[in-house]
């Protein structure tokens, strides 16, 4: 009896051989990295589980704490913070998280002599407020290196406060029809889906891009009111057939879904743009830098895309100066990207 030969790659066996070719091309590799990406694959396992059961266990609604953004936590936000300390922490493979969820960084017990060569920023769930609506909603990471002058040191906030460039790895995942992991170690987007048969993450995708033709605008047009004229014009402009002399076949979609990491998830592989600049209402933005524009930003760029803070500025460029820093984030197709830019301008 011939049995068939799977053909399936695994996200373990992934990192696996990718930690091959690293160690042949660039010297011996620790695992340390490796280690890191499996513990938050392990841990966007059990937060799947708790998002598709959190009806019928009790897991829906708020908790009467708020969060260092003075948003009010739900209690699937608390949970999967709780989630990430615990599988990172049995890891043993860096020294310090920051989450939204936590007001400072959370300090992990060291192993042998050292505190750890990497720390970990993360967004735990991503549009919580969505939790009951059958929306998707995600979680949001980026891995960093400690200098290796400190490592005997216990880590402070200042480990987290380096720009996007010095993003080690950085992924999302996305809780709706289907449980994506999408991740990159500065060489590409590597997608991957869960399959609930076997209980491990599927490669689909060795080099995810965004396509160049896309037709999706992504934005939140309630907040028009607060921004100025030069955005409302991108925004107006945006939906019409002939833009900058250029016909199109039709104008742009409007799709927003209220949680960035599925927006943003949704441009990569659809294309067209994603705008959620800053306004009147909030100058300096709205949305988190270091655990979510930062690595959706560099995500973005490796996919083929670009970013920017909302301003001039390329966002993977921004060196936060405090862990909790907000920022505007506009991204998509180069194209449309440049566009806005010379509208803002």
């Amino acid at each position: 009896m011939n049995i068939p030969e799977l053909s399936i790659t695994t996200l373990g066996e992934y990192v696996e051989m990718s930690e091959e070719a690293a160690s042949k091309e660039h010297g011996m590799v620790s695992g340390e990295l490796s280690g890191l990406l499996n513990s938050i694959a392990l841990g966007v396992k059990i937060i799947a589980n708790l998002v598709a059961t959190a009806g019928f266990k009790g897991l829906h609604g708020y908790t009467d704490r708020t969060n260092i953004h003075n948003d009010q936590k739900k209690i699937l936000d608390e949970h999967s913070d709780q989630v990430f300390v615990s599988v990172l922490a049995k890891s043993g493979h860096f020294g310090s998280l920051v989450s939204e969820e936590r007001d400072n960084e959370f300090l992990f017990t060291p192993r042998l002599e050292e505190y750890g060569k990497y720390v970990v920023a993360i967004d735990p769930l991503d549009g919580s407020s969505n939790i009951g609506t059958n929306i998707p909603v995600g979680t949001i990471f980026s891995i960093y290196k400690r200098d290796e002058a400190v490592r005997t040191q216990p880590p402070t906030s200042e480990d987290f406060l380096q720009d996007g460039t010095r993003i080690v790895a950085a992924g999302y995942a996305i809780y709706g029809s289907q449980t994506s992991f999408v991740y990159s170690c500065g060489n590409g987007l590597v997608d991957f889906t869960l399959d609930p048969t076997i209980g491990e993450f599927v490669l689909v995708n060795p080099k995810l891009e965004i396509p160049s033709s896309g037709k999706i605008l992504s934005v939140n047009e309630s907040n028009c009111i607060y921004w100025n004229e030069s955005i409302n014009r991108f925004i107006s402009d945006t939906k019409v057939k002939e833009v900058d002399g250029q016909k199109r076949p039709t104008g742009y979609t409007c799709r927003y879904v209220g949680t960035m990491v599925s927006d943003v998830d949704r441009t990569i592989r659809r294309g067209g743009i994603f705008v959620y600049p800053p306004s009147s209402k909030h100058p300096a933005g709205r949305l988190r830098l270091l655990y979510e524009c930062l690595p959706l930003a560099y995500l973005m760029e490796q996919a083929g895309g670009m970013a920017t803070d909302g301003t001039k500025n390329r966002l993977v460029l921004r060196l936060p100066t405090s862990i909790h820093e907000k920022s505007g984030f506009v991204g998509g197709e180069k194209a449309e990207v440049e566009r806005y830019l010379r509208y803002i301008e």
